[in-house]
């Protein structure tokens, strides 16, 4: 399912079990940017499909299944510039990003957000004109990443980054994890109407084989209990699963993401 922002046209690619690599293009450019392409093969099929080509390639951190698609794709179309994490340990990238720099995709311009936690090296790709961020593994709808890197200090602060841009921003995450978060998130607070209304609409939206994705920033904030970490009812359930008081928004989502990792 496409979206579209004005002119730029940003296409889901599924790949492996779950992943999307996110296509970017404008009408009028007959070329394309890809985010995180895993697999090289869809991006091949979405360039005949098109008849376009890439012209970049966008990467949010360094798991294969985000980068291993990526040399395939040189390769098969020649040199692209590869843009991503300037303290990587992924070694394809030929331009290396830090906060605050832009990046020029297809005459719009993305700024560079430092977003550790998931992994040291995650960044975010943020067009504040559009409203658009492509966020990797960091937030997802109604959940957020593995901390498997950072520190859940870190992840939290991450998130609270996000939360604090343009509440109808579009967060575009690279995995389609949004029926296993919201059960987990009605668990956590299964009074909650925005999120019983969302877990409704995922579910039949699934049923027929749709993208979930993109989900505004206002809608996690209504729904995401990563980012609920200051609301009663999480603490609550957080400081039960624990069982103990937690003194901070930082402390309630590290028992959050423990009881993640666990349910």
């Amino acid at each position: 399912m496409q979206t579209t922002s004005n002119d730029l046209i940003i296409t889901p690619l599924p790949a492996f079990e779950d992943n999307y690599i996110w296509c970017i293009e404008r009408e009028q450019y007959d070329t394309f940017a890809v985010v995180d392409p895993g697999d090289a093969q869809v991006v091949i099929d979405q360039a005949l499909k098109t008849q376009k080509t890439p012209s970049a390639i966008l990467v949010t951190h360094h798991h294969a299944d985000h980068t291993s698609g990526i040399a395939a794709l040189v390769d098969h179309f020649g040199e692209l510039p590869i843009y991503g994490p300037a303290n990587s340990p992924y070694n394809g990238i030929t331009h290396g990003v830090s906060e605050g720099a832009s990046v020029d995709v297809l005459g719009r311009l993305f700024t560079i957000m430092e977003i550790p936690g998931h992994t040291l090296d995650h960044i975010a790709y943020h067009d504040d004109q559009q409203g658009l961020l492509f966020c990797g593994d960091t937030l997802f709808l109604a959940g957020c990443g593995r901390v498997f890197e950072g520190t859940p200090e870190q992840m939290h602060h991450s998130l609270s980054k996000i939360m604090a841009l343009p509440a109808m921003t579009k967060a575009y995450p690279t995995h389609e994890y949004s029926l296993a978060n919201l059960k987990f998130a009605i668990t956590v607070e299964g009074d909650n109407e925005a999120l019983q209304l969302t877990q409704e609409m995922c579910m039949q939206m699934r049923a027929d084989n749709e993208v979930t994705l993109p989900t505004r920033l206002a809608q996690e904030a209504a729904i995401n209990p990563f980012v609920r970490t200051h609301a009663k009812t999480v603490i609550a359930s957080a400081e039960a699963y624990q069982n103990e008081t937690l003194t901070s928004p930082s402390a309630v989502f590290t028992a959050l993401r423990l009881w993640k990792n666990n349910f």
